[in-house]
């Protein structure tokens, strides 16, 4: 069986046992969501919807996220969220929060979303398929109660290489399979410029940390990765339980 009818299998399979009635994904246009969608679509035909969510985003997003899903053929809503974002942001600075902390900003953006798709998902019946991989989910590269919220994560054991590789078995648009890797959370961000590395070389180290196998990088760009799995390890986990 090849790797995209297996996790589309798999993604049938989890609907089912959660005796939901379809699929709910954010589309962000980048690569990890159009994989998603696609993985989606194969697994529960017609009963996928996709999200697009703007909050202050570059109208690329849209016209990608768009883009894949006349390819696939699944239906769309479009929530814009800027009203919201500014209502909070203003709360916010109102109740005498610093109004320069850039990340804490940006992370109500995916927060938002959360909300978003778990309240079209609870209406529909529906399960929240998330798009992180696993390059993202080691270095905790996601926002915990934003992206990191979700119901299944079809791609969740795939590193971001291997969900290139996948993008191009899958035929997902050129210029979503070229665009450089970001978030949106602010103008000029980047994935790998907020990673402090390229995708293709964490793939490799990340590789080699889970085989054992040596490791021929600088050692503080190593050190940095094993710092990232360690401090990240909150986000992978359930809260903590005190037992008396």
């Amino acid at each position: 069986m090849i790797l995209s009818d297996e996790i589309s299998k798999w993604i049938k399979i989890e609907v089912e046992k959660a005796g939901a009635q379809g699929i709910v994904v954010g589309l962000s246009g980048g690569i990890d969501s159009a994989v998603t969608a696609t993985l989606s679509k194969k697994a529960v035909g017609d009963n996928v919807l996709g999200l697009i969510m703007p909050c202050f985003s570059s109208s690329t997003d849209e016209d990608h996220a768009r883009l894949i899903a006349q390819r696939l053929k699944i239906k769309t809503k479009r929530i814009e969220l800027d009203a919201i974002y500014q209502t909070i942001t203003r709360a916010l600075e109102g109740a005498g929060m610093p109004e320069d902390n850039k990340l804490s900003l940006a992370n109500l953006k995916p927060r938002l979303r959360m909300m978003t798709l778990y309240y079209v998902a609870n209406c529909l019946n529906y399960l929240v398929a998330g798009t992180g991989n696993k390059s993202e989910i080691m270095v905790g590269y996601f926002t915990k109660y934003g992206d990191g919220g979700v119901d299944i994560l079809p791609i969740g054991g795939l590193l971001k290489t291997e969900v290139r590789e996948l993008a191009k078995e899958l035929d997902i648009p050129e210029e979503i399979l070229t665009r450089v890797p970001t978030a949106g959370l602010w103008e000029g961000q980047t994935d790998e410029g907020e990673l402090g590395i390229t995708y293709e070389n964490l793939d490799k180290i990340l590789r080699a940390l889970e085989s054992g196998e040596p490791l021929n990088f600088q050692p503080d760009i190593v050190t940095n990765v094993k710092r990232l799995i360690e401090t990240s390890q909150h986000k992978r986990m359930l809260p903590p339980i005190f037992e008396k």
